[in-house]
């Protein structure tokens, strides 16, 4: 099914992300936590691709065994890295041989060793130009990344929502956004989103922390910030392994509920492969119903929503 067509339906959407193992270990790491998620019933999964396309084989191989083997809605990352235009149709051709609905358009990352992103001959340069590719002759619903607190090689805030907008023109149907840790971040970027016209749902993406070092790695690579606040927390924890876990679960919940109560239309969480946290954060939220005591509902998913409305985060 479409997730377009999910969000299209009744209730927030939950999601999970996953990343392809490169290790036996990994793997079994990867279906024990998929076993345990999928009791929280997932409106759909996704799978990404490694830096420069490295896990594309592998991506493509979760994807359809997530599909055929445990009856998930499984969405494949798909990036322009890497491949000539005749090889990424050939893939795209593939995923709908397989029956896959849903693709998440990427440009990619630069292949592991490099720091600058160069176009592959014979390529796609912008993401905007796969999504093109995509509207134009594949029948997948499209997704799109997009950043609350501005991609990291983006030259300013308006270019790069300048450029979103582009590539919702072009055929995106639904947002996930970058990993924040501060929901003023969202809420203020779903203003100036719809202020500047465009209209896709805009999925937030979480990320439970659970350990420090690797929450604080991820936030620098994401360009995403962390509070004073959280960081002292999290520092005041971090000899304790355990403290820390607990105190994630707690903040991720909280951040999840304000989002949803403000109208937010799901929660994506970046799960890194395991299951306990998102699970905790989860299973506390379908018992809550946060969604339910919505002080404004809808005010952040509608395409009306302005930056001068009062959101949770007011």
């Amino acid at each position: 099914m479409r997730i377009d067509e999910i969000l299209a339906g009744d209730g927030p959407v939950f999601s999970f992300e996953f990343f392809p193992p490169k290790t036996p270990a990994g793997e079994e790491n990867l279906y024990k936590a998929l076993s345990e998620l999928r009791e929280l019933e997932p409106a759909f999964v996704s799978v990404t691709y490694g830096a420069g396309g490295s896990t594309r084989e592998k991506t493509i191989e979760i994807v359809k065994r997530l599909k055929d083997e445990w009856g998930l809605e499984a969405m494949a990352h798909f990036t322009c890295v890497g491949a000539t235009v005749p090889e990424l149709r050939a893939t795209l051709d593939e995923l709908r041989e397989a029956g896959i609905d849903n693709v998440l358009a990427l440009r990619g990352d630069p292949p592991a060793g490099e720091t600058e992103w160069t176009k592959t001959e014979g390529g796609l340069e912008y993401s905007r130009e796969l999504v093109e590719l995509l509207s134009g002759d594949y029948p997948f619903a499209i997704g799109a990344a997009c950043f609350p607190e501005t991609h990291i090689h983006a030259t300013s805030a308006e270019d790069d929502l300048r450029h979103l907008g582009e590539k919702v023109q072009a055929g995106v149907d639904f947002l996930i956004t970058q990993v924040f840790f501060d929901n003023s971040f969202y809420f203020d970027f779903v203003a100036r989103a719809r202020a500047a016209g465009i209209t896709a749902p805009i999925i937030p993406g979480i990320m439970p922390i659970t350990r420090v070092g690797q929450v604080e790695k991820m936030a620098e690579m994401c360009g995403s910030a962390i509070p004073d606040a959280l960081r002292s927390e999290l520092h005041g924890r971090e000899d304790d392994a355990e403290a820390v876990l607990d105190f994630g679960v707690a903040y991720a919940t909280l951040q999840c509920a304000e989002l949803l109560a403000a109208g937010a239309p799901g929660i994506h969480f970046y799960t890194l492969n395991r299951s306990p946290a998102t699970r905790a954060i989860l299973s506390a939220l379908k018992l809550s119903r946060p969604w339910e005591k919505a002080v404004y509902p809808g005010s952040i998913s509608s395409p009306s929503a302005t930056r001068g409305e009062p959101s949770a985060a007011s």
